[in-house]
C-alpha cells in the first residue's frame, strides 16, 4: 500500500507566486534597457541616410471605422493616444494599488514620497519659467516628469548601495509624479471641449462604476466601456491616454479568487512549494484584481510598448546646428536645468522641511550623498516628459530642441546620479535589516 501523499487537486497543482512590489522593480530594470535599445535606434535612423523613411513610416495614415464613424490617425498617433492608453492604464494600476495596499496606503508611509514629490515637481517648473518663461511658457511641465523604468534601472546598478526603503521611496516618488503629470495633461494639455463627447465620457465611466459595484468581473463589459471612454474623449479634445489612468483607477482592488496566483509577500514565512501548494485553499484570495492585471499586463507595457514609443520619439536631428540651437535655446536651458537642477533641490528641500518639521520619516539610508543621488536619479525625465513636449508645444523646432534637451538632460542625470551613489559605502548587514524592518512597520 502507497504511503505517498495524495497528489492535489489539477486546479491546485499549479502555484504561481507574484510579488507586485519586486515584480514591478523587476520589470522596470529590464525594460529600461529595451528602453534605451528603442531610444537608440530611434536616434541612428532619424540620423541615418534612410532618415525618411523614418518619418514616412510613423507618418503612415490608419484609418479605423466604427458604426460609420472614422478615425483616422498616423502610426506616431495611434502609438502616442493608443498604445500608450495602456502604458497609462497600468500607471492607473500601481496608484490603485500603492494607495490601497502598497506603500502609500498608511499616512506615515506616504507622507514624504508625496511632499518630495510635490517638491521635485514645483522646484523643476519654477525655474523652467524662470529661465523659458518669456520663450515657451507652455513647457512648464516639461521638467516635471520622472521616468520610473530608467530611474528604477540606474538604481539596478548600484544595487549594493541602495536600502530597499530607497529604492521604495524612489517608486513611491515616482508614481505621485506620475499622478502629478496626468493631472497636468488633464487639465492644462486640454483644448476645445466638445461638452456632448465629455458627457457621453462620463456616462461611460458611471457605467463602469456602477457595474463594479454590481459585482461584474467579467472584463468585457470593462473593454467595451474603456473603448467608449477613448473615443468620447478623443472626440471631446481631452487626451486620451486620460481613459487608460481612469479606468486603472476603477479597478477592484478585491481579491481575484483564482487558485494559481498567490501573493507571495503574504506567504513569506512559506519557503516549500508543498507548503505553498496545501496553503493555497486559504490563500488563493491574496492577490486582488488590481495586482493580478498589473503583473499581466506590465511587462507588455515595460517590453513592447514603451520600447516602441521611444522609438517613435526620438527621431531628432543631432548635428552641429541642432546643438548649437540648444545651447542658444532659454527652452533647453530651462528643461535641462528643471531636470538636473530642479528635481533633486526640490526633493532634497521638500524632504529636509517635512523631516525636521515631524510630518514625515526618512527611510533607512536616507542621507547626505545617498539621497542626493536618489534625487538626481529622479531628473531622468525621459518617457513622459517627451510625450508632454508633444502635448506643450506645437512648435515642430521647439519640440525637436525640448527633446534633444531632454535627452541630453536624462544622461547627465544619470551619470551624475551613478557616480554620487558609487561614491558611497556599499550597505552593512545591519543596514538592510533595518531597512527590511522599517518598510514592514510602515504596512
Amino acid at each position: 500500500m502507497s504511503t505517498s501523499s495524495p497528489k492535489a487537486p489539477a486546479s491546485e497543482s499549479r502555484v504561481t507566486l507574484i510579488s507586485p512590489l519586486r515584480d514591478f522593480l523587476r520589470t522596470e530594470t529590464a525594460g529600461a534597457t529595451l528602453l534605451a535599445v528603442g531610444a537608440l535606434i530611434g536616434l541612428i535612423w532619424a540620423n541615418s541616410p534612410w532618415s525618411e523613411s523614418y518619418f514616412d513610416f510613423w507618418h503612415s495614415k490608419i484609418s479605423l471605422t466604427v458604426a460609420g464613424h472614422s478615425l483616422v490617425l498616423d502610426l506616431h498617433a495611434w502609438l502616442n493616444d493608443g498604445l500608450m492608453t495602456i502604458f497609462f492604464f497600468v500607471v492607473g494600476l500601481e496608484i490603485k494599488r500603492e494607495l490601497t495596499s502598497g506603500h502609500l496606503a498608511s499616512r506615515k508611509a506616504a507622507t514624504l514620497p508625496i511632499v518630495a514629490a510635490i517638491g521635485g515637481m514645483a522646484a523643476p517648473a519654477l525655474i523652467y519659467l524662470a529661465i523659458a518663461g518669456g520663450e515657451a511658457p507652455r513647457g512648464w511641465a516639461i521638467p516635471m516628469a520622472t521616468d520610473i523604468a530608467l530611474a528604477v534601472g540606474a538604481l539596478a546598478v548600484v544595487a549594493s548601495r541602495i536600502s530597499p526603503g530607497l529604492r521604495v521611496f524612489l517608486l513611491a516618488l515616482a508614481i505621485v509624479d506620475d499622478l502629478g503629470g496626468i493631472i497636468v495633461i488633464a487639465v492644462v494639455y486640454t483644448s476645445d471641449m466638445q461638452p456632448q463627447w465629455l458627457l457621453l465620457a462620463a456616462a461611460a465611466v458611471l457605467l463602469a462604476w456602477v457595474t463594479r459595484k454590481a459585482g461584474v468581473y467579467s472584463y468585457a463589459p470593462y473593454i467595451a466601456l474603456g473603448v467608449v471612454l477613448w473615443l468620447s474623449l478623443h472626440e471631446s479634445g481631452v487626451h486620451t491616454t486620460i481613459a487608460g489612468v481612469i479606468m486603472g483607477l476603477l479597478a477592484p482592488a478585491t481579491p481575484r479568487r483564482a487558485a494559481q496566483y498567490i501573493d507571495a509577500e503574504e506567504l513569506g514565512v512559506l519557503a516549500e512549494a508543498e507548503a505553498v501548494r496545501v496553503a493555497n485553499a486559504t490563500a488563493r484570495g491574496s492577490v486582488s484584481i488590481v495586482e493580478w492585471l498589473g503583473h499581466i499586463l506590465h511587462p507588455w507595457t515595460s517590453f513592447v510598448i514603451v520600447p516602441v514609443f521611444a522609438l517613435a520619439n526620438t527621431g531628432i536631428e543631432i548635428s552641429w546646428d541642432a546643438l548649437g540651437n540648444v545651447v542658444e535655446s532659454k527652452l533647453a536651458w530651462g528643461i535641462f536645468a528643471g531636470l538636473v537642477i530642479g528635481k533633486p533641490l526640490g526633493i532634497l528641500a521638500a524632504t529636509f522641511l517635512s523631516t525636521r518639521s515631524g510630518i514625515a520619516e526618512k527611510p533607512v539610508g536616507a542621507h547626505g550623498r545617498k539621497l542626493l543621488g536618489v534625487g538626481t536619479t529622479a531628473g531622468i525625465g525621459f518617457t513622459v516628459a517627451i510625450f508632454i513636449t508633444d502635448l506643450a508645444l506645437t512648435d515642430p523646432v521647439q519640440q525637436e530642441t525640448a527633446k534633444l534637451a531632454i535627452l541630453l538632460a536624462s544622461i547627465t542625470a544619470l551619470v551624475i546620479s551613478i557616480v554620487i551613489l558609487k561614491s558611497t559605502a556599499v550597505l552593512t548587514d545591519a543596514e538592510l535589516q533595518a531597512s527590511d524592518l522599517q518598510d514592514l512597520a510602515t504596512h
